[in-house]
């Protein structure tokens, strides 16, 4: 542990203790959170700058906003944030029509509007899309159904779109519609969209791209016919019966779908298949044109994803060669990462090859690497390349694992500055070519603030500063978040956050509540504004519980051995840590060691699963939100990435399963699922409530029909934490 992050820790608790002791806090007349401040009236939800457009001019930027005869795109002074005029405006009010989203053509003179959404997964929704031509005022329907991934080619005079599991394309002069594929058919091939588990685990959905020429587009072809479907029942009060939904669902050591990758030439209307090699039981995770029109880059990952293979494809004929391998004794994360640079012979991309990541310079002409960054920290997002200034920007965790913030380094790695040294998160958005950063701006107990900067760091303005939501946090008792360091049986230190209740008696005794997520890679405890159960949290504090998360083995930011010693068992280190931890928290003189609790949801709820039947000697009550209960259930790319497929790997599967624990249960148990589950099966949950039925347990249960992994809708998140609420006043 660095320095630098033990003066953070020691700082954040400082300051934090100085506002527990404020007099404001200990007001009486302050209101308590309660769930309907969370769940039903929305009290703490942060602001942001929806429809935000730096405009390539560099000096004006749009918003989308409500004006007073409708919705309205306006241009803004960029450096003064004067209103320059209304670009668009749209007098229907009605839902059906309502803009959520819009994108410029690459001259700036078109519009998308995108409304009337239909959500599909979790990164995939259908709009009605309008195109509105700047110049002329006129509006027209893009298509009369509802499409996916509607984008301008470069020249902005034609649009390519999915409907039907096929790619099309429209030329907005004559209003030609040409269907680039044909054969698309529900559950059985998909052409410019992911199947579902590439959507879910590779995080994309749209599957095309133009070419910088505007001459091809390069689209996936997803072959499903050899993946098993899965099939959720949805309960209706039109009908006495369910009505199914069925879908291509790869369970791990199941089929795959085939994905090939095809150049269309948008001249000449023909297509080139791209050499992928002859193994089709791999992964394209993704497809990226270089510099050169004609060229294009190919992710190729082995079923493993420990071999990762980048390939140059001829748009023209669709041959092939291999420019850049890397293997890993664990496995590799895929992210977005790679930039190409205009010698047209290196790229810059990210590895973990020295046991961080880092990023490096590759020339696959001179076959050279240059590592641009090093240290016991890693990069976070590489947001691009600035050409003229032969620089990178990136996010990172440098002076410590809980921060992030803005870093720009030379092409050679040897200078390197930090631009937003403010502490705390940085998350960051590039805008106008690099040229400007939108910078979403906060820590522990500081709101969220949008500030534009300039590729130098210098402020802008900004453009949102949640006054408001700080000034209503000010009115309620909100306890500090206290940061910490936690030892494992190891003798490891984990990062941890603690909310005690407001009137603290460290001579009384209090019951613990715990909660984590733990999965791979993933983060709960950040110098950031927390949202989400945040709150809900603050409201079981002043019921009289403490509050604690703890980011175990396996949680990211802490470098690859850290993040990868789960590897083929995954739920042991991450469930120990937990166990560990409770024991500890259970020597301190102010906690009831007899009242220790946790719960998660997804990754989390597997984990409070794990460890109410692990630790059964150790938790009182665990409550378990759409857990994973055994990975056989689970996805193929997510689970064999970290635990190779059951045949490989039975052990790994079954040991570690909630399910097979679970005669060891004693302590009060609640199991939460929603049964139209598409990511965790409902299954899951179905299962392990058989084990402990057989094996003569009692324990709690609440379904949610027809809702999916997030459980919302209506009044379900109140109901929820509600359910929550009063199984852990009565059990802990």
């Amino acid at each position: 542990m660095t320095n630098s992050y033990t003066a953070l820790l020691r700082n954040l608790f400082c300051a934090l203790a100085l506002l527990a002791a404020s007099p404001a806090l200990q007001a009486q007349d302050l209101r308590q959170v309660s769930l309907e401040d969370i769940w039903k009236k929305g009290t703490f939800i942060p602001k942001n700058v929806p429809g935000f457009n730096a405009l390539s001019d560099g000096k004006r930027y749009t918003r989308l906003e409500d004006g007073v005869g409708g919705q309205e795109i306006n241009i803004y002074d960029l450096a003064k944030g004067k209103k320059i005029k209304t670009l668009f405006r749209d007098s229907l009010r009605d839902e059906d029509h309502a803009i959520t989203d819009y994108a410029f053509s690459g001259d700036e003179q078109k519009l998308l509007l995108f409304t009337k959404s239909e959500p599909i997964y979790r990164r995939s929704t259908l709009f009605q899309v309008w195109v509105y031509d700047l110049k002329t005022g006129a509006r027209q329907l893009l298509d009369p159904d509802m499409v996916l991934h509607a984008s301008f080619n470069p020249a902005g005079n034609k649009v390519a779109f999915v409907k039907g599991n096929n790619l099309y394309m429209k030329d907005l002069a004559s209003g030609a519609l040409t269907a680039v594929t044909s054969d698309g058919a529900k559950n059985a091939v998909i052409n410019g969209n992911c199947d579902w588990v590439y959507e879910e685990e590779f995080s994309f959905s749209k599957a095309f791209e133009w070419s910088p020429d505007g001459n091809y587009i390069a689209y996936y072809r997803f072959d499903e016919s050899k993946v098993k479907e899965f099939t959720i029942a949805y309960y209706e009060r039109e009908s006495n019966y369910p009505r199914n939904y069925t879908y291509k669902y790869p369970k791990a050591g199941e089929d795959n779908s085939v994905v090939s990758i095809h150049l269309y030439d948008v001249r000449k209307g023909t297509a080139q298949t791209a050499d992928v090699g002859a193994v089709t039981d791999q992964y394209i995770p993704r497809i990226r044109w270089t510099r050169k029109p004609t060229e294009l880059c190919i992710y190729r990952f082995n079923r493993l994803q420990n071999k990762l293979e980048l390939l140059l494809a001829d748009a023209a004929t669709g041959s092939s060669k291999t420019i850049y391998t890397e293997e890993n004794q664990y496995y590799i994360d895929i992210n977005d990462n790679l930039t190409f640079l205009p010698d047209g012979e290196s790229f810059i991309l990210n590895s973990e090859r020295d046991g961080y990541n880092h990023l490096y310079k590759w020339n696959w002409v001179k076959q050279q690497l240059t590592q641009l960054t090093s240290g016991g920290w890693d990069v976070d997002i590489m947001h691009g390349v600035d050409e003229k200034a032969k620089a990178v920007y990136y996010t990172a965790g440098v002076t410590s694992p809980l921060e992030r913030k803005l870093y720009r380094v030379d092409w050679e790695g040897k200078k390197t500055l930090c631009l937003t040294p403010e502490r705390g998160t940085h998350d960051i958005t590039p805008c106008a070519g690099l040229r400007y950063f939108l910078d979403k701006h906060s820590a522990l107990n500081t709101v969220p603030v949008f500030t534009l900067i300039d590729n130098n760091g210098r402020d802008i303005r900004v453009l949102e500063d949640n006054k408001a939501l700080r000034e209503t946090m000010d009115r309620y008792v909100l306890s500090p978040v206290t940061m910490l360091q936690v030892p494992n049986e190891k003798g490891d230190r984990l990062n941890a956050w603690m909310i005690k209740p407001a009137n603290f008696d460290p001579a009384r005794k209090y019951p613990l509540l715990m909660y984590q997520y733990s999965g791979p890679g993933s983060q709960e405890v950040e110098d950031k504004f927390p949202v989400g159960n945040y709150f809900w949290h603050q409201m079981m504090a002043q019921k009289g519980y403490i509050i604690l998360c703890v980011d175990g083995t396996g949680t990211g930011a802490r470098g690859e051995q850290f993040k990868k010693k789960t590897y083929l068992q995954l739920g042991k280190y991450e469930s120990d840590d937990q166990i560990a931890v409770a024991k500890y928290m259970a020597g301190q003189n102010y906690i009831d060691r007899d009242r220790i609790g946790i719960w998660g949801w997804s990754y989390g709820g597997f984990m409070s699963a794990t460890c109410i039947l692990k630790g059964a000697d150790v938790f009182k009550a665990a409550v378990a939100v759409a857990p994973v209960t055994n990975w056989r259930y689970y996805d193929n790319i997510y689970t064999e990435r970290y635990m190779r497929t059951p045949q490989q790997n039975k052990d790994g599967y079954d040991q570690n399963a909630p399910e097979s624990m679970a005669s060891k249960l004693k302590g009060r148990f609640l199991i939460i699922h929603g049964t139209a589950d598409d990511n965790v099966h409902f299954q899951n949950a179905a299962m392990l409530t058989e084990e402990l039925i057989q094996a003569n347990k009692q324990f709690e249960s609440t379904y949610y029909p027809n809702k999916n992994h997030g459980i919302y809708g209506g009044n379900t998140r109140l109901q929820l934490f509600n359910r929550m609420t009063e199984f852990i006043l009565k059990n802990l």
